[in-house]
């Protein structure tokens, strides 16, 4: 939108617009006021009220009313003389562009300060050119919006000339910086913040930092922007305050000049490399430094001591020994962060004169010896202490228990033996919350004083993966607790159940006996711990191999650190396949608290309690390869939020409850090898997991099953002949009264085509390096030629449990079946050992991933045409598994890897039976409720482990997006943390011809028309309510007038 310059001009701005009750008001206040004070706020509350009725929606600032002083008006306030100094509108949905903020606002006279932080502002800095300024405006905050134009128009605030500090951070400002104007005119300014815009090029952090351009400059924030190249020598005379962070850097460390003032330095997540040696000598004040995530080596830096207090070098190179030389930081010293890189040894006496420190992280390195005691007991004020993944040796002495101010200890994956200190929790002053020492060699009884009387705060224990070989004390107000994989034996307290913030136990693969005691389940659960309350938690899938046993395992809230994955201990036996987040309810208002419970790999015995379908909030059951015997109690059916239950590997007996089948939320069932009968309820749910899962059932539930559906089997094929689905490119589905009906898998192609081992290995040349064309979630692909001439991608699975021989070869022939022109068809498939291989029709382009993301590599250019062809196709493919197949296929992880592109440019959907197949493959747990990929995931998915077709149209949405913007769905140069979902709706919001791709619109402008009905239908399918959302093969009929008008009402 143009901006207009005769805007002042126009008759809703006059004077005459305003009521006269408004110049009533004005008399009234001259009454009582200096006459030049009346003046100035008529002139302040005329602007303010045109800056109002400029707006799209002017009832968004609903007391900005003439008969209401300015200095009453929401977000403003003013001076001892009344007149207007300070203007905060920040989450106000003003839809204004910033030419009119310019024009009504940062001319206010006595204006001081102004925040439109988050006010869905846009616009380019250069639509307002030649603008007046207060000459008070001394701070402007523009953060959050849509402000675009290149870097360098920034210079057009020095007409601002008190101006100190301007953010303009989470904008659009964007254009790579390569020829740069002199003279900005900001020679007073302060403090800038241009973070999480889309700012590159060569010579920015020059351009900043020049003495000619922000001579006065104290503080500037680059990060989260492209800014790449070389940092030339910095001259960082007044500067206090450096974050060039998530950017695109990538050379040598940059030396430092005059740094004599510098403060705060942030130069994380880039590619810096190299020895930093004594860069940074001169900066005397340092007190933050964070280097995390580069590539630097070399010894760790020596730093100018007596300022420096919070010290983050993790995830780097460095290597050697712990340097002796960080006693020299020891006065001020506060957080230390070593962890995950490339050091060796132990830690240094030296280390104990640090006598103020509060965290030290040495995790993830390669240290050795001794538990170093003698040196930590002279850390008094630690609180975090993290050892993990090292090789410590040795036993933890009763004098730990001398830290009182110690609130996490984390020594896991190590090799640390012998028994946990008796003394541990017995000072009544001890402040731990959280015990990690997992996966070690510790021996004997778990002690008698982790009780509640001492431990008032633990309420993470975590001893998992060791030699325990005794009964375990009273572990009580505790919120996770994780005993898996030890020799615990004896029977389970019933005392756990007056745990009332409990929310994680697992007992998984110990030696209990007896019966599962029905106190376990009286847990009240009314109030969870503060610590747990609210926050994510991530849970990770064990792969199901022979050596790896239970459900899963917890990681810390706040996030999953991929090193921990990778560097985990050998006393750890398993891999961990998949991902899933949620979030802890804030407090627990139905009895139980508990989300997961694996009891699994036990030795248990007696009745399921009736008592268990009391825990309302569980989310995970895991009762599997016991000896539980008798009927599933009907109880179990009040498990409303239960996702994933295995009673598998029992001696159950009788009939499914029917109360299974109000479980709404069940993603995952497994009650094989039992001694159930009769008939499976009705209910689509069950029938459909119980169909795939419930692999050693008598004949006669089978066999009635088989009955009821004979009938609908015919109708179908009657369907099918008349409905094929050989639609051409140019056709659109229509919606009819209802849906498309149901084809049943078995009405569909012949079987498949086994090849041997021999073949695709000969094919592949041993599966080597060059035939790779690909990775993903489930294994690696590779182009080959059979002998028959025909060219072939073969996907090679990860490695899984070979017990699933008969759930593979079932799930096969189920796949196989699955034909449409936009779906990857299945060709064959070859298992030996525990190898699984599939062979599916190569696609000459690859994936939509690459095509529109890596054009180097694919060598092609869509244009809007190509574009669109893609969005239908992958819609149709989508759809087909929605509303053509029983059971329905839910894909799981739609994402544009997971549309290929054809010679001719068309989508086909793959991987559209992985998830289901790896399920059908795990004879532990039967996890079907994959997470998906980061960006492509509903909202639903992070409260529950739930699956939906609405799900998979949520994620289609989100490729439609990739076509109609360019951008990938994460990319924190681009969005910081928000994603190209959340960017999209903001900017749709506002000037939504931003959102498309400039190429789409280079290549003929009168697309924007068209391109908008496709973001309306993206719009639906994003919907956060997943009910809202249309169906695929409503999507595919795009054309209808419901999608537009939700989409339409939503981006207001």
């Amino acid at each position: 939108m143009k901006a207009d310059n005769n805007l002042f001009h126009h008759p809703s701005y006059s004077y005459s617009s305003l009521p006269l009750r408004f110049f009533l008001f004005i008399f009234l206040l001259s009454l009582s006021s200096p006459p030049s004070s009346a003046n100035g706020l008529l002139g302040d509350a005329q602007q303010l009220l045109s800056f109002k009725n400029s707006l799209p929606y002017p009832d968004h600032l609903p007391n900005w009313q003439p008969t209401i002083s300015p200095c009453n008006f929401h977000g403003v306030s003013c001076n001892n003389n009344s007149r207007v100094s300070s203007i905060d509108l920040s989450n106000y949905l003003l839809d204004a562009d910033f030419f009119k903020v310019a024009s009504f606002l940062l001319s206010l006279q006595n204006l001081e300060s102004l925040v439109l932080k988050n006010a869905n502002i846009s616009g380019a800095i250069s639509s307002a050119p030649r603008f007046s300024c207060s000459g008070f405006l001394n701070s402007l905050d523009l953060a959050e919006n849509a402000i675009s134009g290149p870097v360098t128009d920034i210079s057009a605030f020095g007409v601002c000339p008190a101006l100190v500090s301007l953010n303009l951070s989470r904008n659009l400002v964007d254009l790579s910086v390569k020829e740069v104007a002199k003279g900005s005119g900001l020679s007073s300014l302060h403090v800038l913040d241009v973070s999480y815009n889309k700012i590159s090029g060569e010579n920015v952090v020059s351009w900043f930092l020049s003495d000619d351009e922000f001579s006065e400059l104290q503080q500037l924030s680059l990060k989260g922007n492209k800014v790449g190249g070389s940092v030339p020598e910095l001259n960082l005379k007044n500067l206090m305050y450096l974050d060039l962070s998530l950017n695109n850097f990538s050379t040598k460390f940059p030396t430092f000049g005059d740094c004599s003032n510098l403060q705060y330095l942030d130069l994380s997540s880039n590619k810096f490399s190299g020895d930093v040696g004594d860069s940074l000598s001169t900066c005397l004040k340092l007190s933050f430094l964070n280097l995390t995530s580069n590539k630097l080596t070399g010894p760790v830096p020596k730093l100018p001591s007596g300022s420096i207090q919070f010290l983050y070098l993790q995830e780097n190179y460095f290597q050697n020994i712990f340097p002796a030389s960080v006693s020299d930081l020891c006065t001020t010293l506060v957080e230390l962060d070593l962890s995950f890189n490339n050091l060796t040894g132990n830690l240094p006496q030296e280390l104990a004169s640090c006598s103020v420190l509060e965290v030290l992280d040495v995790s993830g390195n390669s240290f050795s010896g001794e538990f170093p005691i003698d040196t930590l007991l002279n850390l008094s004020n630690l609180k975090t202490l993290s050892m993990s993944f090292n090789g410590f040796l040795g036993s933890l002495p009763d004098s730990l228990s001398k830290l009182v101010n110690l609130e996490t200890l984390d020594v896991s994956s190590n090799n640390i033996s012998g028994s946990i200190p008796s003394g541990l929790c017995k000072d009544p002053k001890n402040s731990l919350k959280v015990l990690y020492l997992q996966n070690n060699i510790f021996t004997g009884l778990i002690p008698e004083s982790l009780i509640l009387a001492n431990c008032t705060n633990l309420n993470w224990i975590s001893l998992s993966n060791n030699e325990w070989d005794t009964g375990f004390g009273r572990l009580a107000n505790l919120a996770i607790l994780k005993l898996g994989n030890n020799s615990l034996s004896g029977s389970i307290p019933g005392e756990l159940g007056d745990c009332r913030s409990l929310i994680w136990l697992d007992l998984n693969s110990n030696f209990f006996t007896g019966t599962i005691p029905p106190a376990l389940f009286k847990q009240s659960g009314n109030i969870a711990v503060a610590l747990l309350t609210g926050k994510s938690y991530v849970y990770i899938k064990n792969d199901g191999s022979k050596q790896c046993h239970g459900a899963g395992n917890l990681l810390e809230f706040g996030g999953i650190r991929r090193e921990q994955l990778d560097r985990i201990s050998n006393r750890h036996p398993c891999n961990f396949t998949r991902v899933y987040r949620g979030t802890i309810q804030p407090t627990f208002n139905h009895n139980g608290s508990m989300i997961f419970l694996d009891l699994s790999h036990n030795r248990l015995d007696g009745s399921i309690p009736k008592e268990l379908g009391s825990m309302y909030y569980l989310s995970i059951l895991n009762l599997g390869h016991n000896d539980l015997s008798g009927p599933i109690p009907q109880e179990l059916g009040s498990l409303k939020n239960v996702a994933i239950l295995d009673l598998s590997y029992n001696r159950l007996n009788g009939t499914i409850p029917q109360s299974l089948t109000s479980l709404t939320l069940l993603g995952d069932i497994d009650i094989s090898n039992n001694n159930l009968s009769g008939m499976i309820p009705e209910s689509a749910r069950l029938t459909r997991f119980l169909i795939i899962d419930f692999r050693i059932i008598p004949v006669s539930a089978a066999v009635e099953t088989k009955k009821r559906r004979k009938k609908k089997e015919a109708a179908l094929e009657a369907y099918m002949e008349n409905h094929s689905n050989s639609a051409t490119a140019h056709s659109i589905w229509k919606l009819s009264a209802r849906d498309a009906l149901s084809i049943n898998l078995a009405t569909f192609e012949k079987t498949l085509r086994k090849l041997t081992f021999a073949d695709l290995l000969e094919a592949t040349n041993g599966f080597h390096n060059d035939s790779l064309i690909g990775s993903g979630g489930f294994g690696d692909v590779y182009k080959a030629q059979l002998k028959d001439g025909s060219v072939v991608a073969i996907k090679k699975l990860i490695h899984i449990s070979g017990q699933g021989d008969r759930e593979f070869t079932a799930e096969m022939e189920t796949i196989g079946k699955i034909k449409h022109r936009n779906l990857v068809p299945l060709l064959g498939y070859c298992k030996v050992g525990e190898e699984r291989l599939l062979v599916y029709e190569y696609m000459k382009y690859g994936s939509l991933e690459d095509v529109l993301h890596d054009r180097k590599k694919t060598g092609i250019k869509l244009n809007w045409n190509a574009r669109r062809k893609i969005a239908i196709g992958a819609a149709r493919g989508l759809a087909f598994l929605h509303h053509n197949c029983i059971p329905h296929i839910i894909h799981r992880d739609m994402k544009s890897s997971n549309v290929l592109v054809d010679e001719n440019l068309e989508a086909r959907v793959s991987d559209f039976g992985m998830a289901r197949l790896m399920s059908a493959m795990d004879t532990h747990l039967s996890v079907s409720t994959l997470a998906g990929t980061p960006g492509y995931v509903p909202p639903e998915y992070y409260q529950s482990f739930r699956c939906s077709t609405k799900g998979d149209v949520y994620s289609y949405g989100v490729v439609l997006l990739e076509l109609l913007t360019g951008r990938q769905p994460t990319d924190s140069a681009d969005f910081g943390d928000n994603n190209l979902v959340g960017w999209v709706k903001m900017h749709a919001k506002m000037r939504v011809s931003d959102v498309f791709d400039p190429e789409l619109m280079k290549e003929d402008p009168s697309l924007e028309i068209e391109l908008l009905q496709h973001l309306k239908v993206a719009c639906a399918c994003l919907d956060d309510r997943p009910w809202k959302r249309p169906k695929m093969i409503q999507v595919m009929a795009r054309d209808s007038g419901g999608i537009r008008a939700r989409c339409k009402k939503e981006s207001k």
